[in-house]
């Protein structure tokens, strides 16, 4: 694996972890950082072993959205071809599933990282925000498009327009976290939810995330359809025989993703 500065990132058995590394910026976004994030998710992508992908941040916040300092020598065209945007989008299409914890402060592009993400973790210090119109602009990576899909319109507006931020009870109550943990139960939690989800078959979380996702951009009669020639190319797939022959003899299944 190759030697990042801005990230941290490694194999454990069956999970990829990638780690913010910029405490000291509060580990905003610079274009350096999101290079690094998508070579360690193209590698990441490469291993068949890998079975889900978990985004962290190092010290006492997830992320803070862009670097201030580039976002302020930003041209109006460059603005226009957002690389932020573009890295949201490959994690939101990854091939696998992708998991955000959170442990601190989770604000305007670090809201949209995890939501651009299959499921989130936090701890109950952990807030969230939108604050981009202070600087006079707006959520530029999803925040408008993906977050309202999550949390609603009106939710959505409120952050927007208001500023503030809300903790992670109503993150929780609105259904943009999925789990809530304590501090010191953080690690050993995040592993029990993604070992359950390695406990699943690859091809089948991969088809079904797919069609979760288009769900809401397609007629009802196109996403059945979908659904339905998923489901017919996964029947003929080595991991639903092993999955159904696994059930049938009372055992665990071994999936190979094939």
């Amino acid at each position: 694996m190759g030697n990042f500065i801005n990230v941290n990132h490694y194999k454990e058995e069956s999970l990829y972890w990638i780690e913010l590394n910029r405490p000291d910026a509060y580990n905003a976004f610079c274009d350096e950082m999101m290079d690094e994030i998508k070579s360690a998710l193209t590698e990441a992508e490469g291993m068949k072993d890998v079975r889900v992908v978990i985004f962290s941040g190092k010290g006492k916040v997830f992320a803070s959205g862009a670097d201030i300092k580039e976002l302020n020598a930003m041209s109006p065209f460059e603005a226009l071809f957002p690389r932020m945007q573009s890295l949201y989008d490959f994690i939101y299409q990854f091939p696998k599933p992708t998991v955000a914890v959170i442990d601190g402060y989770c604000l305007g592009g670090g809201m949209e990282l995890a939501a651009a993400c299959d499921l989130r973790i936090a701890t109950g210090r952990s807030k969230f925000g939108l604050p981009e119109c202070k600087l006079g602009v707006i959520p530029g990576a999803g925040g408008t498009h993906r977050l309202v899909k999550l949390i609603g319109e009106a939710k959505v507006k409120e952050l927007v327009f208001l500023g503030d931020m809300m903790g992670c009870t109503e993150a929780k109550n609105i259904g943009f976290i999925n789990f809530v943990v304590e501090e010191n139960e953080l690690k050993e939690r995040i592993i029990d939810i993604a070992k359950k989800i390695t406990e699943k078959a690859p091809m089948a979380l991969r088809f079904a995330k797919q069609c979760i996702q288009k769900q809401a951009d397609i007629p009802q009669e196109v996403g059945m359809l979908l659904e339905n020639l998923s489901q017919a190319y996964l029947f003929s797939t080595k991991d639903k025989s092993e999955g159904v022959t696994a059930f049938i003899e009372k055992r665990k299944p071994f999936f190979i993703g094939e």
